[in-house]
């Protein structure tokens, strides 16, 4: 329910009702305790569990298809909204629940395709394709392997 609450709002937004994209925006953060801004560039196929309880995006974020978005996520950025500095997370992307994706002022972060961020990590940089990334700052431990 959460990710069709924001995908709407993204529409509304587009479609240039900002003030009904507001009100779902509203919604969704009353009812899941999520900020999901309508500004974000947001697959319709991405998957956000546990009801996306607690989870907060920058609105210069893009998702890409086939993400997977644990609870208590924070995906941040130290930057005025619609800045050329964006964070991507390219399609297959898995965010374990209560990692943080932070980035500086006039930087842009890419989480690769495929890339696992495990639980309560917090990434600073780039994480290549395929590889994963835990720990406080988070450390690349093992590329994934490829599916054959």
């Amino acid at each position: 329910m959460p990710i069709r609450l924001w995908c709407l709002s993204c529409w509304f937004y587009r479609a240039g009702l900002k003030p009904l994209a507001w009100l779902v925006k509203g919604l969704n953060f009353v009812v899941f305790h999520t900020v999901l801004p309508y500004q974000c560039q947001v697959s319709r196929d991405i998957e956000l569990m546990h009801q996306s309880l607690g989870i907060v995006v920058h609105p210069n974020v893009t998702i890409g298809s086939h993400v997977r978005i644990y609870n208590h996520v924070t995906i941040g950025s130290d930057t005025w909204i619609g800045s050329p500095y964006r964070i991507t997370i390219e399609d297959g992307a898995v965010i374990g629940t209560g990692a943080k994706i932070i980035a500086k002022r006039e930087q842009t972060i890419t989480i690769g395709a495929g890339a696992r961020i495990g639980a309560n990590a917090v990434v600073l940089g780039d994480v290549p394709p395929g590889a994963t990334a835990v720990g406080v700052p988070a450390r690349i431990i093992m590329p994934k392997e490829p599916d054959v």
